[in-house]
């Protein structure tokens, strides 16, 4: 008889695949990965598997002061999970024996459910009283090397605080922020978010079902205002899903084309333009051929190694090597060529990336410049209100750290600069 689905199983399921196979999370939910659980145990799955990835390297700590020797990796997973928990106040019985039933039935692994009882016991004790005293985890190597010698040390630590504390809720509203603010118990951020601290479900928001706003990091919401659309202007989407700046983009009354290569995620698209009652011509393609236009403006979010969003996606350092990102800086510089080719005469192109990596940001556009003499970055599209000038790049840009805004819950890692042919 296969073993009971839980929050709990599930999770380690996904630990065992992110960390053994270098899956994404978003992958793994968009294949089913907790289809089988009710909704309420969908969305605790998730928040442990989350709390577990960040809070790793603190509990493997704890647990190397009682293994010999590391488990199968299974087993680890179970140990570390049981581990967060346990530090993070989760009741010592409860958290203890279900994590030795996950492994007990095991064919290959119920021997050790013994180790698995002795340890967690142990870290039933240790877990919340050391758990403060150890540093906020740090970035992996392939990510913190570079991440270091762009921002230095201490940036690097602020970096790593905000990655460990995770992030608020943030939401763009359709029309009047405060009076979304005031509905759901926000604040307004300087730039024009709504911010939630603890938000819970998020479709049970007041103004969900009504389409009043839509989730979207404070930083992620930036490059739309500065591109600044005006009514009954022609604007393409590049890389458009899951779709924030596009709702941004019809908000404004612009006609807008959203594309993106990706059918699946497109239908996140236009679920949220229905909601939203907001229209936009929604187009699967490649933006590299894309053949539409010539539009007043575009807004491209390219593809890049989405290091800026670790804060969220507390898998992505855990699940890549950094491999992909050459790859990835020679595709952004094809799209930027692409992109432009698109536009009107006098026509403006929003470049952004939610990367940390100067590569993917600062470098490019330094690189467009020189491949296209006629192009320059309208530094005066970056006063938007909220915007502090200490974001502010040489080049013209806007560089947008999770660090920043730390009292307030910080944000996303962000490049973007509005560039004019």
């Amino acid at each position: 008889m296969p073993p009971t689905e839980s929050a709990r199983r599930s999770a380690v399921n996904m630990l065992d695949q992110i960390l053994g196979e270098g899956r994404l999370m978003s992958e793994l939910l968009g294949s089913g990965a907790l289809e089988r659980l009710p909704p309420a145990e969908r969305a605790r799955a998730q928040r442990l598997t989350t709390q577990t990835l960040r809070g790793l390297e603190r509990a493997d700590k704890l647990l190397a002061r009682h293994l010999r020797k590391s488990p199968p990796l299974h087993v680890h997973n179970v140990l570390r999970l049981g581990t967060v928990e346990l530090a993070l106040g989760g009741d010592a019985h409860g958290v203890v024996n279900d994590c030795v039933g996950l492994v007990s039935g095991h064919k290959k692994f119920g021997s050790l459910k013994g180790l698995i009882n002795a340890v967690l016991r142990k870290m039933a004790v240790e877990g919340p009283r050391d758990w403060d005293s150890l540093r906020a985890p740090q970035m992996s190597k392939w990510l913190r090397d570079p991440l270091r010698q762009a921002y230095g040390a201490d940036a690097i630590r602020g970096f790593e605080a905000a990655h460990f504390a995770g992030a608020p809720l943030d939401l763009t509203a359709k029309g009047d922020a405060a009076a979304v603010a005031q509905a759901v118990g926000g604040t307004v951020l300087p730039t024009g978010s709504v911010r939630l601290q603890d938000a819970g479900q998020v479709s049970a928001l007041p103004g969900f079902d009504t389409g009043d706003w839509w989730v979207q990091d404070a930083a992620a919401a930036l490059p739309a205002r500065m591109l600044n659309v005006q009514p009954g202007e022609t604007v393409l989407d590049l890389c458009a899903a899951p779709g924030g700046k596009t709702l941004q983009l019809a908000a404004a009354g612009a006609n807008v084309t959203a594309l993106d290569v990706s059918a699946y995620r497109m239908e996140r698209v236009v679920e949220n333009l229905s909601r939203t009652k907001l229209t936009a011509q929604i187009t699967v393609g490649d933006a590299l051929t894309h053949e539409g236009g010539p539009y007043d403006a575009i807004l491209l979010d390219a593809p890049c190694s989405a290091t800026g969003t670790i804060r969220r996606h507390a898998d992505l350092p855990h699940a890549r090597d950094g491999a992909e990102i050459g790859e990835l800086i020679s595709l952004q510089a094809q799209m930027i060529d692409a992109a432009l080719a698109l536009l009107k005469p006098g026509g403006r192109l929003m470049f952004c990336t939610c990367s940390l990596l100067p590569d993917e940001g600062e470098c490019q556009v330094d690189e467009a410049l020189l491949r296209h003499k006629s192009l320059t970055v309208d530094s005066s599209a970056r006063d938007v209100p909220g915007v502090d000038p200490a974001w502010h790049t040489s080049e013209g840009g806007l560089r947008l750290r999770p660090d920043y805004w730390a009292d307030q819950g910080g944000m996303d890692g962000f490049y973007m600069a509005l560039l004019r042919t």
